[in-house]
């Protein structure tokens, strides 16, 4: 009985954290109002063409829900259009819904209402807008290397600190092959809202995030103790359980031995899965 009621209370834990998890990744509602206008040289219709611009940005990411009001939303963004000088000016400002604080103040401008960057506006927009971050959790990548599997296993945590579990180095020249289970600490950067079109070997990719990692390794070989890449471009899967790298790699190791061994030079992690 008592291991019954052990097992029925660990079930549900396992559950409520599971929906704690997923209710962490929910993506959060913004609203878009229309923008209103200021001085002369400007019109309604172009501050609503602004505004209709910014929807259509914020919702092509596929992190937020985005409404065209601030009814129902928990944050939304409110904006001015204007010229000055023969430019013109977006200045816009986003709100937390609940507590009324403005959480930042932005703007953008350019020589035509069309010249005016719908994304670098929207960037500064949700800056301060906790969006989902899908890389939270434990991964894992193995390469399946002719002598054994490499490994690597690191925990992304919500305070942007990484737990190398393990991080495989290896070398093969002249038909020797070493191997050092690596592990260490570090940091890195999440940027969730780059939903953008990168160009990789010829073709367009469409990217969920841009990530960074510095990693810090201890028992590696030598040019594997500091891991440091930056403007990786992942791709999740629709249930965010896998992600891959698609314009490069965590680097682990080398191969002087041609495509027999393995088919690149250079040996590094870029197919993970979620383990955790």
């Amino acid at each position: 009985m008592y291991f019954l009621k052990r097992s029925v209370l660990s079930f549900f834990l396992f559950i409520l954290t599971s929906l704690c998890a997923v209710y962490a990744q929910r993506a959060p509602v913004v609203g878009v109002t229309v923008f209103d206008t200021t001085g002369s040289g400007v019109t309604a219709a172009e501050a609503a063409s602004i505004s209709s611009k910014v929807v259509s940005e914020l919702a092509s990411w596929g992190t937020l829900n985005v409404l065209q009001t601030s009814e129902g939303a928990e944050y939304y963004i409110r904006g001015t259009l204007s010229k000055s000088d023969g430019k013109f000016f977006v200045s816009a400002s986003t709100i937390n819904t609940r507590t009324k604080q403005t959480l930042n103040e932005y703007s953008e401008q350019g020589s035509t209402v069309n010249g005016i960057s719908i994304s670098e506006l929207c960037a500064k927009a949700v800056e301060k807008v906790p969006l989902p971050n899908y890389l939270l959790g434990k991964w894992q990548s193995t390469i399946n290397m002719p002598d054994g599997p490499v490994v690597c296993i690191m925990e992304f945590k919500s305070d942007r600190s990484v737990v190398v579990e393990r991080f495989d180095t290896w070398e093969h020249k002249k038909n020797n092959a070493l191997r050092y289970e690596g592990y260490g600490k570090g940091d890195y950067y999440y940027v969730g809202y780059a939903n953008r079109l990168v160009t990789v070997n010829n073709k367009q990719i469409r990217i969920d995030a841009v990530v960074g990692v510095n990693l810090k390794l201890e028992e590696t070989l030598p040019e594997q103790t500091n891991v440091d890449t930056r403007g990786i471009g992942v791709v999740f899967n629709a249930d965010k359980t896998t992600f891959e790298i698609v314009n490069g790699s965590l680097l682990c190791g080398r191969n002087f031995d041609g495509p027999s061994i393995y088919p690149a030079a250079v040996i590094g992690f870029f197919q993970f899965v979620k383990i955790r």
